[in-house]
This record gives C-alpha cells, sequence and structure tokens, in this order.
C-alpha cells in the first residue's frame, strides 16, 4: 500500500460496489469493500435466474479481475450499520475519508393488507434469493403450489412466473394488475418463457372485458394486445400444463385464510381506468370478488433497509436535494433532513440510491457515477497519512466481532471447492446453500 493514499469504505459489494470500487482504485484510491454476504456479486449473483450460467459466469470473471487490484481490500461476512456492531461514523472515526453505500434495496414493499402473514404469502425477492440459494433463503420452505396469484405487472413478475411454471409446474398463475393491459412494465422478449403457457381463451375473454374501459381514456386495445402476444412467436416450448392468466383492473384487497393460517385467497376489487394527466390511473369501483389461489407473491418493488442507520423516505435513503457533488444532474449524498444538512462524507448509490431501478448494466453506472461523485468530495481532503494502520484496525475489529471474515484468498478457495463438486456431480453449476457449509469448507481446505 503507498504510504499516503485517499482510503474510502465501500458498504455492499454488488455490481455497484464492484465498479465504484474500481473506478476508486484506477484513481489512487485505497478501498475496503465490507460485504453481507460471504461472497460478492449481489443483484448478479443472487439476482438473475438461477439457470443463466453463462451470464453469471461472465459477470464473475469481471467481478475477480476487480478484486485482483491489490488497492481494494475485501471482507465478507460483514454487517455494518445499526446495531450490527459497526456503523458509519465507526468507519469514519476509524479514519475512511468518505464511505459509499451500495447495500442495494434490502427491505421489501408490501400493500399492508390483511392476511399478509398468512402462510403462502410472499415477496419476490425472498423467492428470487430462494432459488439462487443465497444463505439463509435457499433452505428455507415456501409454500407455493396449485394456484398462486402474482401481484404486478413487471419482469420481476415474469421472473417468478418462470419458476413456478417451468420449476414448480403449479397448476394456474394468475398476474393481478391495478391498472390495464397498456401498463404492463415486462419487456417483450420475457414473455418468451411462460408464453406457451398463456391461457389464450381466458386472455381474449380478459382484453374483451377491459377493452371498453381503456377506449374511455384513450388505449390502443390491439397495440397492447399485440405487445403482450409479440413474445408468443418464439416462445420456450412448455414444459408443464400450467394455465397462465392476466387479471386487470384489480386491485388487492385482503388475503383470505383458513383456520390453519394458509392462503385459501385473495380479495380485489374492481376498479376503472382515468385520466391523470398525461398518465392514468386506477380508481376503485366498490365491488370485490374473491381470486382462488393457494399462494400470493408481491412482485411489486423494494426498498431500502430502514434499520441501516440512514434516513428514508420514499423506499430510498434520502439524497442531498442540491448536492455539492452531482454527476448527470443527480445526487449521491447522503442527507439528513431532520437537521436539513448533507452527511459529511457519506454517499449513496446503486439500487441504495434508487431502489428498483434496473438490472446490472444500470447499478454498474450508478455505482461508477456514485464514484465520481465521491471523488469530487475527495479533492478537498489531504491524503490519509496511516492508510496501513486505518486498514489494520479495521481487521482488528472485523476479528472482534466475533465472525468469521472472508478475505480474497477464501473468494478463490470456495471458487475451486464449488468447481470440482459440479464435475464430481456433473453439474453445470453448483453452489453451497448455507453460510455454515461455506465457512466449514473454508476452515477445512
Amino acid at each position: 500500500m503507498a504510504q499516503e493514499s485517499h482510503l474510502v469504505a465501500v458498504v455492499g459489494a454488488g455490481p455497484a460496489g464492484l465498479f465504484a470500487s474500481k473506478v476508486l482504485a484506477a484513481n489512487g484510491v485505497q478501498v475496503a469493500l465490507l460485504n453481507r454476504d460471504i461472497k460478492p456479486g449481489g443483484l448478479a449473483e443472487y439476482g438473475i435466474y438461477y439457470d443463466k450460467h453463462k451470464m453469471k459466469d461472465g459477470l464473475r470473471k469481471q467481478f475477480r479481475q476487480i478484486l485482483d487490484n491489490e488497492a481494494i481490500h475485501y471482507y465478507g461476512n460483514v454487517r455494518v450499520g445499526k446495531g450490527s456492531g459497526l456503523s458509519l461514523n465507526d468507519l469514519q472515526r476509524m479514519g475512511f475519508q468518505a464511505v459509499l453505500v451500495t447495500v442495494g434495496a434490502q427491505g421489501t414493499k408490501l400493500l399492508g393488507l390483511p392476511g399478509e402473514n398468512l402462510r403462502g404469502v410472499y415477496h419476490a425477492k425472498d423467492i428470487v434469493y430462494h432459488y439462487n440459494q443465497l444463505p439463509p433463503f435457499g433452505h428455507a420452505d415456501y409454500a407455493v403450489c396449485c394456484r398462486v396469484a402474482l401481484v404486478g405487472v413487471g419482469n420481476v413478475m415474469l421472473d417468478i412466473a418462470h419458476w413456478v411454471v417451468r420449476d414448480l409446474k403449479v397448476d394456474e398463475v394468475i398476474a393481478v394488475a391495478r391498472r390495464g393491459p397498456a401498463e404492463v412494465k415486462f419487456a417483450k422478449k420475457e414473455m418468451e418463457i411462460v408464453g406457451a403457457n398463456l391461457d389464450l381463451q381466458a386472455f381474449d375473454a380478459e382484453m374483451a372485458r377491459v377493452g371498453p374501459a381503456m377506449q374511455v381514456v384513450g388505449q390502443d386495445v390491439r397495440a397492447a394486445r399485440d405487445y403482450i402476444l409479440a413474445g408468443l412467436t418464439r416462445a420456450l416450448e412448455p414444459v408443464s400444463g400450467t394455465k397462465l392468466r392476466f387479471d386487470f383492473l384489480a386491485s388487492p384487497t385482503r388475503i383470505l385464510g383458513d383456520e390453519n393460517g394458509n392462503v385459501v385467497g385473495l380479495e380485489v376489487e374492481d376498479t376503472t381506468l382515468v385520466a391523470d394527466g398525461s398518465d392514468t390511473k386506477a380508481r376503485g369501483l366498490g365491488t370485490h370478488r374473491i381470486l382462488d389461489v393457494e399462494a400470493v407473491i408481491f412482485c411489486i418493488g423494494d426498498r431500502v433497509d430502514e434499520n441501516f442507520g440512514l434516513p428514508v423516505s420514499r423506499n430510498e435513503f434520502v439524497k442531498n436535494p442540491t448536492p455539492s457533488y452531482p454527476v448527470d444532474g443527480y445526487s449521491y449524498e447522503a442527507y439528513d433532513p431532520a437537521a436539513a444538512a448533507p452527511i459529511q462524507g457519506v454517499f449513496v448509490a446503486g439500487w441504495s440510491r434508487e431502489a428498483s431501478s434496473g438490472l446490472v448494466g444500470v447499478a454498474r453506472k450508478d455505482g461508477e457515477n456514485g464514484a465520481q461523485a465521491l471523488l469530487k468530495y475527495l479533492k478537498g481532503l489531504d491524503q490519509q497519512a496511516q492508510p496501513d494502520a486505518v486498514i489494520g484496525e479495521l481487521q482488528r475489529r472485523l476479528q472482534a466481532m466475533g465472525e468469521r471474515v472472508v478475505v480474497k484468498d477464501d473468494l478463490w478457495i470456495l471458487d475451486a471447492i464449488e468447481k470440482m463438486e459440479a464435475k464430481r456431480r456433473g453439474l453445470e453449476f453448483y453452489k453451497m446453500r448455507t453460510n455454515e457449509e461455506m465457512l466449514a469448507a473454508l476452515e477445512s481446505s
């Protein structure tokens, strides 16, 4: 390590944190990259559908190249934030001149409906973590079978539909939307995966039902129909008899359960479309009906962790409304609205700055921009005179917290173990499911 250099802690090792660290290191900054999970990758490792091996392997190679930089010090299996034993203030008191928070949107967003605590009610994020084997979700039991309601009509809904249609092979999947077919948020290509399971007769009946409400607000019924069906021409061959259907103009109001606490239905209120400037919104009609389902999965976005230790508003950490170091017009500076002042030396990027915004490429770019904002801030500071001493103090603090800290060499050992196990089992890819399994493998290596 250089005798003097700027010294920054990056919290979170998903695409935003990794690519931010790359930019910082390329500009002579020493980086301590702290990650809650044992492995780096975040969204790229645990958010992309589990069987997209080629894409994931390509990203892992990029991440390894980043971590090979000697200016980046990786510490996995480390929690940072309020109540964790290591706070943002602690890092700054040690001598880190700035902290970049890239922990993503770890909280889940529900609707606050009666019955959300029933067995069979889940958030899409938990399901995605489950099938991607993120500890501890990979080992958890999810009661999803038979008839499933997916609340939301974006790409995440289709990811979950992929799982329940092609892996679980449930009987029926109902995508529930407050608004109409013209407001679906998924990419046409995503329908190729489950399009062959679409119940076309039910879909045409649904389009006929909601068509009049669409026409009242000037929406093109045929264009909306064509958009949704565009992926069917290249749809994958079906592997199940699952029926996929849409239920538009339906706003969930409560979840029904039986005497054992299991989901037995989803109540929805019928809505209609009303003009809202250049957009539309849904207005409830006061009439209700019950969808006969045994599981409800919310696919409606995420929010940051309100217990992390930064002020939160509208599902995101609060940013300085008048940034001193803007990049492309955006603020990356954490802000305390109670004090009406920025939080000195603390920056946010990726989904920590804007929850659920885009996928890996977007997170990468936002992380890089966050690093650029932080570099502007560092220009006004002298370099840290003893970066080695600060890194040493951090390592001692982490060891004192009692958890096994995972460093870069450990990551390469785990990678080699999993590749050997995949070869032994004849699998394209193998991943350990629990932190305990990974840590035990490291201890015995």
